[in-house]
């Protein structure tokens, strides 16, 4: 997926150009040179609300198969929640690392949602007063799990950033970074915000677990937790619900 910075003053900032080489810079949509599906990033701060809620709607009728990355230069909870609303996959600070930026391209393009952390533990934060998964259910999913991915699932489930959950359990980011891609991976969720869903659901429906069949080699079953329609759809509620609250 093609890489295109939005931004009325059509200069490019070091570190978007760090984390996309490769990515053109246009001020506007109607002046975009291609129909194929692209990753907008769309400098937020770089005109009016008006501007930007204009420009995310001419994103969704023009590249309806296109994800948006919104950057602001002073991000917010409201517009965060505001933009999430609108269909963006991800708001971050526009000065961002390039460490980062290629870490939220990898999310958005593998169909989960980027935060930022102050918001995220919000939203988790909302989603463990509302709801609360059976005991059961939440052994289903962490039996799946090593040792050390359980209590990084746990650290992470309560909205902890890799930083902090490194310090508790006295491991590397590196290798709690590594830790949570791999409990992602087995549970087959997309993002933090789905793997607290899962652990903290109150939902009457179970835990789906479905075998996967292993090559002749392999002793081991493999097992992945789908998380229900309920759990799937409760981050939109979450959000709603915090949004009237502010």
């Amino acid at each position: 997926m093609r890489d295109i910075f939005i931004c009325p003053h059509g200069n490019i900032l070091e570190n978007w150009s760090s984390a996309c080489p490769k990515a053109l810079v246009s001020m506007s949509v109607v002046t975009v040179p291609v129909n194929e599906p692209v990753l907008f990033w769309v400098h937020a701060n770089a005109n009016s609300q008006a501007w930007l809620e204009k420009t995310m709607s001419e994103i969704a009728k023009k590249f309806q198969a296109s994800k948006i990355v919104v950057l602001a230069n002073s991000p917010n909870q409201a517009e965060a929640l505001t933009v999430i609303s609108k269909g963006a996959a991800a708001y971050c600070h526009a000065y961002s690392a390039a460490s980062v930026l290629n870490e939220l391209k990898t999310v958005v393009l593998h169909g989960g949602i980027w935060l930022g952390r102050d918001l995220l533990q919000t939203l988790i934060g909302a989603s463990r007063e509302l709801v609360h998964n059976p005991s059961e259910q939440v052994h289903q999913a962490l039996s799946l799990l090593t040792a050390r991915e359980k209590e990084v699932a746990l650290q992470a489930s309560t909205g902890m950033s890799n930083k902090e959950i490194a310090r508790i359990l006295k491991i590397t980011e590196r290798t709690v970074k590594a830790h949570i891609s791999a409990t992602l991976e087995k549970l087959g969720l997309k993002d933090r915000l789905q793997l607290a869903l899962v652990l903290n659901n109150k939902s009457s429906e179970p835990v789906q677990i479905s075998r996967i069949k292993e090559s002749p080699k392999s002793t081991a079953t493999s097992k992945k937790v789908q998380p229900s329609k309920k759990a799937q759809s409760r981050a939109s509620s979450f959000k709603k619900k915090l949004e009237l609250a502010a």
